[in-house]
């Protein structure tokens, strides 16, 4: 167990809280100039569209390299395909074989999937014209569009989870920037323009990932070094829903929570939002090793598919009996 949070430090995945102001004057923060550059761009459409079918898209091409690095997976604009945040741009699955951007290749951090597309943060690639840091943006039409919501060349969100459909924001913010106290949990019912402080009552003070509901704002997980965390009071009160296991991965879906977690060996659990029942999901041998993000397919709750700290990618189309391996530390398995 020691070895597997050693490995969450030196890859600088948990990031700290620390306890919130108590003066609720200053929970609120709003930059005037800012938001109106951003009601502007809210107002602008993008360019390209979510056609559903990447294979005959030309935003994209055949990709057969190593799949490194990965910071967040998802079905963007309730599509049949995933796609894979990497420091070299997206990577998408679909039927069975692989693609990726022909250009915006940026280092995406805190990617969150959505019913329309995705948002995310991160550093601009070689071939954009982006500021750096990302800030926040989101995009629409599988990347090929981002819009600037908040913070751009500002700040670089590791932490950060996006409601599928409400698209409510919730970030851990690393430092202190023009809307934000370093080292506090935030939420955005707005699309980024306005934030609200959360106290996080009962949240361990290193965090990993945040999941949000996706109809129901209330409701958000995070996955610390300590424990997995749950609250349904908009991150005001967290329960420790999990003893003495390093908790990796966390998502949600309308139903339950799945949160992924470590004490020796690699857990994944499935958590009733209703009675808080909890069902304990068969994985493939893993050695030293655990989820890291995890999504299920909106289309068809059978198909799930997770990523490992090791590199390794596999996905199920029978509800977890059975699972293919994908990719093998960053090597592409299948659709080369």
């Amino acid at each position: 167990m020691k070895k597997f949070f050693f490995l969450l430090a030196v890859s600088g995945l948990a990031l700290s809280i620390t306890a919130c102001s108590q003066n609720d004057d200053k929970a609120e923060k709003q930059n005037e100039t800012t938001n109106r550059t951003e009601q502007e761009q809210g107002k602008t459409k993008p360019t390209g569209e979510t056609n559903g079918n990447i294979a005959s898209n030309n935003f994209f091409t055949p990709f057969d390299g190593k799949l490194e690095h990965i910071h967040g997976l998802g079905y963007a604009g309730n599509q049949n395909a995933v796609f894979f945040a990497s420091h070299d741009g997206l990577k998408v699955y679909e039927n069975g074989n692989w693609y990726q951007t022909k250009s915006e290749n940026n280092d995406y951090m805190g990617f969150s999937a959505v019913q329309k597309g995705f948002y995310t943060s991160g550093h601009p690639g070689k071939d954009s014209q982006l500021p750096n840091p990302l800030g926040i943006k989101r995009s629409f039409d599988n990347g090929k569009t981002l819009e600037k919501l908040a913070l751009e060349g500002e700040t670089d969100f590791h932490a950060m989870g996006v409601g599928y459909e409400n698209n409510v924001i919730y970030v851990l913010n690393p430092q202190k920037n023009s809307l934000m106290e370093a080292n506090k949990l935030y939420v955005s019912e707005d699309q980024a323009k306005t934030w609200k402080e959360i106290s996080a009552k009962g949240l361990g003070k290193e965090i990993f990932s945040i999941a949000v509901h996706p109809s129901n704002p209330d409701i958000v997980a995070i996955a610390g070094k300590e424990d997995i965390y749950l609250s349904e009071d908009k991150g005001e009160n967290f329960e420790l829903i999990t003893k003495g296991m390093q908790g990796t991965a966390v998502f949600l879906t309308e139903n339950h929570l799945w949160y992924g977690g470590y004490n020796d060996e690699a857990r994944l659990i499935k958590r009733s939002l209703t009675d808080g029942s909890e069902e304990e999901i068969s994985l493939p041998k893993m050695q030293q090793d655990a989820v890291m993000y995890l999504a299920q397919n909106p289309k068809d709750d059978k198909e799930i598919i997770f990523s490992t700290f090791n590199g390794d990618i596999y996905q199920t189309n029978d509800g977890t009996k059975s699972w293919d391996l994908l990719v093998k530390e960053g090597n592409l398995q299948t659709g080369k």
